[in-house]
């Protein structure tokens, strides 16, 4: 896999949940650096070391 998206919405309770389209990672956080951090760790844990995507992109919902 080259590249991952993850949809990102504003949490219910507060910050954000991130999913990812093709692959099962799901990942939350109270703050947007906080959520870098944490798409980018659950998504090393996820995939063996050398089949990481090159490229993690993050697709932001807004509320109406």
């Amino acid at each position: 896999m080259s590249e991952l998206i993850f949809v990102v919405e504003q949490a219910p309770e507060g910050g954000y949940v991130a999913r990812a389209l093709s692959a099962p990672i799901i990942t939350d956080s109270d703050s947007l650096e906080e959520l870098y951090r944490n798409v980018r760790e659950a998504t090393e844990c996820h995939f063996e070391e050398g089949q990481q995507p090159r490229i993690i992109r993050l697709h932001f919902t807004i509320p109406r």
